[in-house]
């Protein structure tokens, strides 16, 4: 377990079923807005996916989903995933969805790798999206656009939670900033940490949209890792808001244009992957039979966390903690779900 974070002060507020109701509405709210927005439609979605399917996510490279077999089904090897990057793809191509139109879903998950902490769980849940986009849209002009509606809703939403909650102040800034990986450890080329230099961007700008991340910088180092086989690296990043209560940087979303054929050859291959295009997704990739499309996922319970400037990601969702990490919580005056 990685360390505790409690500000100076800081307790739960013993109500809690009024921060239930609260999640609640920041999640309806939220949702209804993003899909009127985005034109989006709302859509079920997988909890787990065959491990031959090449559908899961595998994020970093390195995080082991959780795997069972199931008997009834000749002990084919199952996944929960991790995400639905590459489902939601295939999903608007079944279900005919058009040109301008994507879907949005509940994504749950559990990610048995995490290192549980003040942001962190073993359980994942987030709003996906995936938005069918054309061929020569695929630039950062187009992403910006994209950004620019997500950050407008976000700002609606502070604002609405203004009206709802007594004497709360909006958290969000009127613009977001919009910088590349490489800028920003041009920005700070001391800071060896790429967490600490998003740090000190969101402090200096309250929400930035960092962008190209999965390339080699110029020190030779990745900013972080992205699975090369969803996300154009230069055409992706993270949606990064300053934190008060923890004066510290939160991620919200993590969204990108998808990569093409192209794209997705030149990444594999700088990666080492390329033994992943005998899995029937990426045939249908290369053979042109998948939407170009832009997508992401937004955190439900980190935006909750935000807005309601809790201190614990426990506080707004129901996961699992070790006895003695939630103990240590307690004593300090922090109550988990």
């Amino acid at each position: 377990m990685s360390k505790i974070i409690v500000p100076e002060g800081y307790t739960s507020d013993p109500d809690l079923y009024t921060t239930q109701l609260l999640i609640k509405e920041i999640k309806d709210y939220f949702q209804i807005n993003l899909a009127n927005n985005l034109n989006l439609k709302r859509v079920s979605a997988p909890l787990f996916v065959s491990t031959d399917s090449g559908l899961n996510d595998n994020l970093n490279g390195f995080e082991g989903p959780v795997i069972f077999d199931v008997p009834e089904a000749n002990n084919e090897e199952l996944e929960i995933v991790h995400s639905l990057a590459k489902w939601k793809r295939y999903a608007l191509k079944n279900y005919n969805f058009k040109m301008h139109e994507g879907l949005y879903t509940d994504m749950n998950a559990i990610r048995r790798c995490e290192v549980p902490d003040n942001t962190h769980s073993f359980y994942v849940d987030q709003w996906d999206w995936e938005l069918i986009m054309q061929d020569d849209e695929r630039s950062e002009e187009y992403l910006k656009k994209v950004v620019n509606v997500i950050y407008r809703t976000l700002k609606s939403l502070d604002e609405y939670l203004c009206n709802l909650v007594p004497q709360r102040h909006k958290l969000l800034k009127d613009q977001i900033t919009f910088i590349t990986s490489q800028e920003l450890l041009d920005k700070y080329p001391d800071i060896e940490d790429s967490t600490e230099r998003e740090r000190l961007a969101v402090k200096e700008y309250g929400a930035i949209f960092l962008m190209q991340i999965g390339t080699t910088l110029s020190n030779g180092k990745k900013h972080d890792n992205r699975a090369p086989d969803y996300d154009d690296w230069l055409l992706n990043g993270d949606l990064i808001v300053y934190n008060p209560i923890l004066d510290d940087q939160l991620e919200l979303s993590s969204m990108g244009i998808r990569v093409n054929p192209d794209r997705l050859n030149e990444q594999l291959k700088q990666s080492d992957n390329l033994e992943r295009l005998k899995y029937n997704y990426h045939q249908m990739l290369i053979d042109g039979k998948l939407p170009q499309t832009v997508g992401g996922g937004i955190g439900q319970s980190r935006l909750c966390m935000f807005f309601l400037q809790k201190a614990h990601i426990g506080e707004v969702q129901v996961s699992y903690w070790p006895d003695d990490y939630r103990m240590a919580l307690e004593n300090k005056g922090v109550t988990l779900l």
